[in-house]
């Protein structure tokens, strides 16, 4: 992983200043943003160090937000050491025991009610009213990338004026939808590679871009995953069963029906995002292998549509625009 000399630096003098071998350092891992992880013996044990450049990600809200999931009794790194002036923290490891490769029909249930209770601990437990808001410009702001990235970008498509009708109409719809519901404390990235096996709750990472925002976001992240997919029959039953403990915690007081309509159209501003986002970090961050997920989140944005009338129009355009394409290729030609 290459790091600038004068960020290597800093991060010398940090692992110094915590007594640590700087030639220990290992690679730990990095994500979709700037921030990079590395592995080091601490202590006679090993611990992490989140490398998080301040001027492109500040880690103030990691520990702020960090604070009030551990207040509340979630599992989230502990924190040894901290230099928030240089976006370094030395934290605790949580070992490599991603969620995504462990999962699979037997371990499923087990794993995923895990995952729900540490959410319903978070939505009941966590009021999120000091959060930023996830308010309407930022939700629109999210859906726009669709229209930027996937079918500018990366597939070169041009689009008429009925087309940007047809996209500004499902976009309202979608939004109502996910405005009309309560909100709340809203991790944002609440998936199988943000959670992380410690039983008897997960750990949980990644957590710094939450907000206050709509109830169903988590559980339709969690649920819908970009990177895992489960029969939708399945995923309808964790999303009830988890809906009926809310209602019986006064949470909530939606029925199925009403519930069920707010899951998926907030799965689909979240998937409508991400099918955006990903060919971002493609073209803007050079990191292609999130092209590789395309294909399972357009599925999901169109297998929502289907079941309401509503979005017909939406899903006959993102149908004709990527039938027989490979999402999964890179589209060198630089015109937008």
């Amino acid at each position: 992983m290459t790091v600038e000399p004068e960020r290597r630096a800093a991060l010398h003098d940090f692992l110094r200043r915590c007594d640590i071998d700087p030639q220990t350092l290992a690679v730990a891992s990095a994500d979709a943003s700037f921030r990079r992880y590395w592995r080091v013996q601490h202590n006679g044990r090993n611990a992490v160090v989140m490398d998080s450049p301040p001027d492109k990600e500040p880690v103030e809200p990691w520990l702020t937000i960090g604070a009030q999931l551990a207040a509340a009794g979630l599992h989230v790194p502990a924190v040894y050491a901290a230099d928030a002036a240089q976006g370094l923290l030395l934290i605790e490891d949580f070992g490599t025991r991603l969620y995504l490769p462990e999962l699979n029909d037997s371990t499923a249930d087990a794993l995923y009610g895990a995952a729900l209770d540490a959410l319903f601990v978070l939505q009941t437990q966590l009021d999120g009213l000091a959060l930023e808001p996830y308010d309407a410009a930022r939700l629109q702001m999210e859906l726009d990338y669709l229209p930027e990235w996937l079918l500018q970008r990366h597939l070169g498509c041009r689009l008429s004026c009925g087309d940007w009708d047809t996209l500004e109409l499902a976009f309202r719809r979608i939004l109502t939808q996910v405005q009309a519901q309560p909100y709340g404390f809203v991790h944002r990235d609440f998936h199988s590679r943000n959670l992380m096996i410690t039983p008897p709750l997960p750990g949980i990472i990644d957590f710094q871009g939450a907000l206050y925002g709509p109830l169903t976001y988590d559980l339709a992240s969690l649920l819908r995953d970009c990177y895992i997919r489960w029969p939708a029959e399945r995923v309808y039953a964790w999303a009830e069963a988890y809906r009926l403990r809310l209602v019986a915690a006064g949470r909530l007081s939606a029925d199925a029906a009403q519930f069920r309509r707010w899951f998926d159209f907030t799965g689909l501003q979240r998937h409508i995002k991400v099918l955006g986002l990903f060919c971002r970090l493609c073209y803007r961050d050079d990191k292609p292998h999130y092209l590789g997920d395309l294909p399972l989140v357009l599925a999901y944005v169109l297998e929502v549509c289907a079941q309401y009338p509503e979005l017909a129009d939406f899903a006959a355009l993102l149908t004709r625009l990527t039938s027989n394409l490979d999402l999964r290729l890179r589209r060198e030609d630089s015109a937008a």
